[in-house]
Order: structure tokens, then sequence, then C-alpha cells
């Protein structure tokens, strides 16, 4: 069987600022039809990219938030033995059917999609240490076979997949050999005011710029455990916004500080910062 691949090449979006970097890397992945493997510190918009990728291409997006306790089976398909039972003791019609029970997931779905779709495999790296291996055969051959029903699923198209890790374990080598990498790098100044803008076009030039200073700023602390994300700078310049607070008061008063800085310890390290 032939899977299709559309021609396709991923741009930033209205909500979703993309270097140019991150850019080569989704269409790379894209064209050598190859899972892209995304990581990054936390907030600097790995999840996001999926929607964006998706929202770009006008594709639907299929999310597989991985958990602890995820197994790679999990994503093919699951066999609802309960269900049927509780219909055989009840006289339902087609118990012998055992397709009826036999559930896809979220693999399984992207595979039986009508047309090509984006697919997020959310945070692997916080399953067991197997499941990435698990899925090789899958991702390599866009099959997977249903013992139960002695069916192989194939892909009518190959699904764009994305895969974030936070680093949390080590992924192995034969996983990595598979995917096309990409560290999302914090951003500049300059792609920062572009990602802003892009969320607040009509932004107070003074607020922002305060506000990226003074988180710049507590970014720089060595002391710092938790570094502010680009998710929380957003989120606090639409809270000054909203609070109607003066950009030449941001370094004196801190204002809603505890929307960027969310420990005890780091909010004393930034309260004793020289200059603030």
């Amino acid at each position: 069987m032939v899977i299709k691949m559309e021609n396709t090449a991923f741009s930033s979006t209205q909500d979703y600022v993309a270097s140019e970097e991150l850019l080569a890397s989704v269409n790379v992945a894209i064209a050598l039809k190859k899972p892209l493997l995304i990581k990054g510190e936390p907030g600097t918009g790995k999840t996001m990219l999926a929607q964006a990728v998706a929202n770009s291409l006008g594709k639907r997006l299929i999310i597989w938030n991985v958990k602890s306790t995820t197994k790679a089976q999990d994503g093919l398909y699951m066999y609802d033995t309960i269900q049927r039972l509780y219909d055989g003791q009840f006289g339902e019609e087609g118990v012998d059917d055992i397709a009826r029970y036999i559930k896809l997931g979220k693999l399984g779905e992207a595979f039986e999609s009508d047309e090509q779709v984006v697919l997020l495999i959310d945070e692997i790296d916080k399953a067991d240490l197997e499941f990435p291996n698990d899925l090789l055969w899958e991702l390599d051959q866009m099959e997977f076979y249903i013992h139960e029903t002695k069916r192989t699923v194939k892909a009518k198209h190959r699904p764009i997949v994305i895969i974030t890790s936070n680093a949390e374990k080590e992924l192995p080598d034969a996983f990595l050999r598979r995917c096309i990498f990409h560290y999302i790098d914090f951003p500049d100044e300059a792609l920062m005011e572009e990602i802003i803008r892009t969320h607040y076009p009509d932004v107070e030039e003074n607020l922002m710029r305060n506000a990226m200073q003074v988180f710049y700023d507590i970014r720089a602390q060595r002391d710092i455990r938790k570094k502010p994300s680009t998710s929380e700078l957003i989120d606090w310049i639409n809270a000054l916004q909203i609070g109607g607070i003066p950009a030449d008061t941001l370094r004196e008063r801190l204002p809603f500080v505890g929307v960027v800085v969310k420990k005890d310890e780091d909010l004393a390290t930034v309260k004793n910062m020289k200059n603030i």
C-alpha cells in the first residue's frame, strides 16, 4: 500500500511565532517523513507548536498525552473485554463480533483518518523507558496488527508526527535515530518582542520594554531556581495591561510578580535584586 504524502510547508501563524531554525526543522521532518522530536525549556511553546503546525497546514490535530502509566499499546488499540462480558450477560446482540469491542488509540485514529493529520505525542519522556522503543515498528512502517481480529491497520495518510520531551529521561538511541531533533532555544529580545506583539498588537511600547527588561533581569539571576518562561511573561504583560500599571513603576513595585515568580526562595531573590 502506498501512503500518500501531501505537499506541505509550515510557516508562522497569527498565534505562533517560530524561529527560522524551527520552521526549517518542521519542514525537513515533513519532507523526510520522520517524526520531529522537540525539546526546550518549559513554556517555550513545544506543545503549542503542534497546534500551530495543524493550523498553518489546515489539518486536524490529534493529541496523545503521555503519562507515567502510558504504554505503547494504549496508542494503538484497546480490546474492551469488560464491555463485551457485560453485553453477554445482558443478552446484547453482536457479542460474537469482536471488532465491535476494539477501540483505536490516538495513533490508530491518526492511521485511520481519511485525511492527513498532525499527531502530537506529548511528553514522551514521562512514560516507561521501553515506551519509545515499543513504537519503533509502528512509526517506521505506519501500520500495526490487531491480534483479536487478525486485521492490520495501515495508515491511509502518513501523519505529521511531533513528539515533545522535557528531558526527564534519556530516550533510546534507536528511537533518536528515527527522529529529526530540534531544541527550542529561549527567545532573544527581538523574537520575544515579536511573540508579544502577536498576542497583544496594541501593547504600549514602554510597558512592553520595561516588562521585558525586568523579566530578562530575573532570568539572569544565578540563584533563581525556576526561571520564568515565555508564557509567564505574556501573562504578566496581560495582567499589567488589565491592572493599568504605569510602565515606569514596574521596577519599583513589581506588581503581580506572582505571575512570573512561582517559588518562595525565588521571590526573595527577586526582591533583593539591585536596582529593582
